[in-house]
């Protein structure tokens, strides 16, 4: 076999490849056996009818096609290793020529991962957010502990906000109740905002056995979308009680003893927090300025390929989940359709960029990945999807994914070296040190698979 490689641009090759005809015998041999077990003649057992007869019979064009399509791949491949590309998708391949008895020869148009050149990445300098904690910060974080021991008692009086009322709904869309549109015996907080919009105005100022029509869309279900009239009756109002804030809280409410212990507590979980958004920040806002220095060429198939399976995860997996359609969702955001074809190919050259660029970091840097690194990270993801560890290690390897979760943490690796090398200051001029984060590596992993994954939808408008 010959094989020669012309670059067509940075993305992408055509490979020209001829094989003598000797070496497709195994693939006729193959050929004749498959079809030998698909069809019958008289005379001859099944499986052994001769290949003159064959030939006679179906056409040797036939047999040099199932030859040819058994021996391509192999083929192929052979072209690519000798030609040392690193190949992305499937190719477009076209048969050249097919003398019988004498050469095959095709051609495979192939995208390819571009060569980069990364430069001196030590100097990047980026900005984030300081990590303070306010006073008032610890007094909301309390204040929402207070609230989830809240108790609550029945009131012989109008409802009014921050009441707990438990109630019966019906919803009608075009005068007719809807199967999934009947509920009862819900407990709701008013001023929550956890149901129907107008149902805080329809229940404010009902006693215990009120009765109350609104108008209002549906955000799920059936009809979600559409105007419905929806009637909500009360049957019961109740008063919630906070508990004090003193020691006597602290107690019941932590393992602490004293108010002041628990408060400490909050200040010390919220400076947690924020030093993770912190970290999270500046591997994000690295990996923007690494993007920056590096030019990257994409291959226009795989760009297209991307785009496709983002829109369609959006459309058909994402939104219907939130009871919303494309249109719906475009609305809500305040977005056109030309807006959101823009914003989702900003996306996708992100993630792809991302990819190629940390790959290439990968293996400049030789950054291997251990046994118990893939494994922290199959736990988070395993948490994450909802799944077991067992089933979502089950699923991985099913499903071939293995080396798509080591490259996730190789390329977590890679942006962690980047970040060590660059200076992180945040907004008051103050030198961020992340060497003592931990998780560092995670967090960056983090960070990549933001950039690389579509961005999730939101319900709520800007």
């Amino acid at each position: 076999m010959k094989s020669a490689v012309e670059t067509l641009n940075p993305t992408r090759v055509r490979l020209t490849v001829e094989v003598p005809f000797e070496e497709l015998k195994s693939s006729l041999d193959a050929a004749y056996k498959k079809i030998n077990q698909q069809v019958t003649v008289k005379g001859f057992r099944k499986g052994k009818i001769p290949a003159r007869v064959i030939d006679q019979r179906f056409g040797r064009g036939a047999v040099l096609e199932e030859a040819v399509n058994d021996a391509l791949p192999k083929f192929y491949t052979e072209a690519v290793n000798e030609g040392e590309l690193n190949v992305l998708g499937q190719p477009e391949v076209d048969i050249k020529e097919l003398k019988d008895g004498e050469l095959l020869s095709f051609t495979a148009e192939v995208d390819i991962r571009p060569e980069l050149e990364i430069p001196d990445y030590s100097g990047i300098e980026v900005e984030v957010d300081p990590i303070e904690v306010s006073e008032e910060d610890v007094d909301k974080a309390v204040e929402e502990l207070r609230e989830r021991f809240a108790s609550t008692s029945a009131v012989e009086r109008a409802a009014e906000d921050g009441d707990v009322v438990t109630i019966d709904l019906e919803a009608k869309v075009e005068g007719e109740v809807l199967e999934d549109g009947i509920a009862s015996e819900v407990s709701y907080t008013i001023g929550s905002g956890e149901l129907l919009d107008g149902i805080d105005e329809a229940v404010k100022g009902l006693e215990a056995g009120g009765e109350a029509t609104f108008t209002s869309e549906l955000k799920g279900g059936s009809a979600a979308g559409k105007e419905a009239e929806v009637a909500v009756k009360v049957s019961k109002v109740e008063a919630r009680e906070l508990p004090e804030l003193n020691d006597d809280f602290a107690q019941m409410a932590s393992e602490f003893d004293t108010l002041e212990e628990l408060r400490a507590d909050s200040r010390k979980r919220l400076e947690n927090m924020k030093q993770y958004d912190q970290a999270t920040q500046a591997q994000e806002r690295v990996l923007d300025k690494l993007l920056e220095l590096v030019e990257v060429p994409i291959p226009e198939k795989l760009l297209a390929d991307e785009i496709e399976t983002r829109s369609h995860n959006l459309e058909h997996h994402q939104l219907p989940q939130m009871g919303l359609d494309l249109d719906k969702y475009l609305e809500i955001q305040g977005k056109t359709a030309e807006e959101f074809k823009t914003e989702t190919e900003e996306q996708a050259v992100k993630g792809i960029k991302t990819q190629f660029v940390l790959d290439e970091l990968v293996s400049r840097e030789k950054l291997n990945v251990s046994q118990e690194e893939l494994t922290e990270h199959l736990l988070r993801r395993a948490a994450s999807s909802g799944m077991s560890p067992d089933q979502f290690a089950q699923a991985v390897v099913e499903g071939g994914q293995v080396p798509m979760l080591v490259g996730e943490v190789a390329r977590g690796k890679a942006l962690a070296t980047v970040v060590e090398a660059a200076t992180v200051k945040d907004t008051n001029g103050e030198v961020v040190d992340l060497s003592d984060d931990e998780d560092e590596e995670e967090t960056a992993t983090e960070a990549v698979e933001s950039a690389e994954d579509a961005a999730e939808p939101e319900a709520e408008s800007k």
